[in-house]
């Protein structure tokens, strides 16, 4: 995809062109507008379900949203950290463009105005945000944002006097939302849930709900591929001595501890899986489930041991690709149930949405609609590659950049001097072990993957922070 130059991302910023995104619309459309609900999960990537395959998870829910919409088996994030991931999610826009690369970094107002929530509220839709927002600054009134209520614990919270883990009390809120929208008004639901992502550092590092503690209790759970020692002997010494190696040491650095994190891993997932349940279970009380589209995607991957690594933060697979389903009641019963290979992005969410409620889409916004996959056509021009960044500052997470390509992955890690490369042949290599990027043989390749790298960072429109 060509980005956007910068004359064109700054004349869309305007408060005039603004209200003018927000109040146009498609063509007028015979059926009634659809309700949206988005569902983001956090650290959850893409293996890690039972429709792609999982031996051992068990996600019903997950799977029937699957079985009745499209899933994209090669579904990226841009960026593997949940703040700039979301950011993302929200915008349809990279980070370079969007300029969230930390914790504290909040959208623009300018920003904000063309999230998918913002427009479809301007819209007329009734729009809330329940759950884990994890983009910094106060959100407008816009985007309905109702947070947790407050607590010293991460995973749990005291409602009505009695101790609830949030993903309880997410699902909670999210279905007194739906029951509360008034009869025949569209609403857009975003539900953002902290599992399966870790208390860092806790001697649990993965509590989950009290009613899953007997799940998975007589499961042996294989060890990752590539977490050996020669592994991560393997790896450079900013990667051995990273964030990653810390938080490994606390979650997956004896087998008993590495069984007793993924078998909580296991049940925080089946935990979000029924909370998804008890959603579509108030959309169906609500007489509405007929006309909701349901997206579920993951805000980044996460390493269970892989290399010697816990996190995420890296362009390797198991940190950047995430499990997305598309669900929607409109999708003719021979078109449900597909497994789609084209690479669909994190910023393809909010472009997918806007059109799906009948409005333009911004030009700002940098993904692609996904419907036109989902509905079983075969544009010629879809993309092949895309950009890849991680750019949030600290001492022991090295940043990195590069190109994720079809079979192809070029990491650049831009704190050495001279930036030091990876390049991974996918189809021979696909647990990316064998880096080529000193290969003579592959010289043209590393090329050609710099070049486009290079390309993107010239074309997508930056966001300069604020001094």
């Amino acid at each position: 995809m060509a980005g956007l130059s910068r004359r064109a991302f700054m004349a869309g910023t305007g408060t005039a062109a603004l209200a003018a995104l927000a109040a146009r619309r498609a063509p007028a459309r015979e059926e009634a507008a659809p309700n949206i609900v988005v569902i983001i999960t956090d650290d959850h990537r893409w293996d890690m379900a039972g429709f792609a395959g999982h031996p051992i998870l068990q996600t019903p829910e997950m799977d029937r949203l699957a079985a009745g919409g499209v899933h994209f088996r090669n579904a990226f994030v841009t960026t593997p950290i949940c703040c700039t991931s979301r950011a993302s999610i929200l915008t349809g826009m990279h980070a370079r463009s969007h300029g969230v690369h930390d914790f504290s970094t909040p959208l623009t107002p300018e920003d904000l105005a063309r999230t998918y929530p913002a427009l479809l509220h301007a819209a007329g839709y009734e729009t809330c945000h329940v759950g884990k927002y994890g983009v910094g600054g106060t959100p407008p009134d816009s985007l309905g944002v109702r947070p947790l209520p407050p607590g010293k614990e991460p995973f749990f919270r005291e409602v009505d006097g009695e101790r609830r883990h949030v993903t309880r009390i997410t699902a909670d809120m999210a279905s007194d939302f739906i029951g509360s929208v008034p009869k025949g008004k569209p609403f857009c639901l975003t539900v953002g849930f902290d599992a399966p992502h870790s208390h860092d550092y806790a001697r649990r590092p993965y509590p989950p709900e009290p009613e899953c503690e007997s799940l998975y209790r007589d499961v042996s759970v294989p060890p990752q591929p590539h977490s050996s020692c020669a592994d991560f002997e393997a790896l450079p010494d900013f990667l051995k001595n990273s964030e990653g190696r810390m938080r490994w040491g606390v979650r997956f650095c004896t087998p008993d501890f590495y069984q007793e994190s993924m078998r909580d891993v296991f049940r925080m997932i089946t935990g979000v899986d029924r909370a998804i349940g008890r959603i579509r279970a108030a959309l169906d009380a609500a007489g509405v489930a007929d006309n909701t589209v349901i997206l579920l995607i993951g805000d980044n991957g996460a390493f269970y041991g892989e290399r010697g690594l816990a996190g995420k933060w890296y362009a390797y697979e198991e940190s950047i690709r995430v499990p997305l389903v598309l669900f929607d009641p409109s999708l003719p019963e021979g078109m449900r149930g597909r497994a789609l290979d084209p690479m669909a992005l994190n910023i393809d969410l909010a472009p997918t949405i806007t059109e799906r409620a009948g409005l333009a889409v911004p030009a700002t916004m940098q993904g692609r609609s996904l419907l036109e996959l989902a509905r079983g056509d075969n544009p010629g021009d879809w993309r092949r590659d895309w950009y890849f960044e991680h750019l949030f500052k600290h001492p022991l997470i090295p940043r990195s950049e590069g190109l994720r390509a079809e079979g192809w992955t070029y990491i650049r890690w831009v704190d050495t001097d001279p930036a030091m490369e990876e390049l991974y042949d996918l189809a021979a290599d696909p647990h990316e072990t064998r880096n080529l990027a000193a290969d003579s043989a592959h010289a043209d390749r590393l090329d050609a993957l710099r070049a486009r790298w290079a390309e993107y960072r010239e074309t997508l429109p930056e966001r300069i922070p604020a001094s």
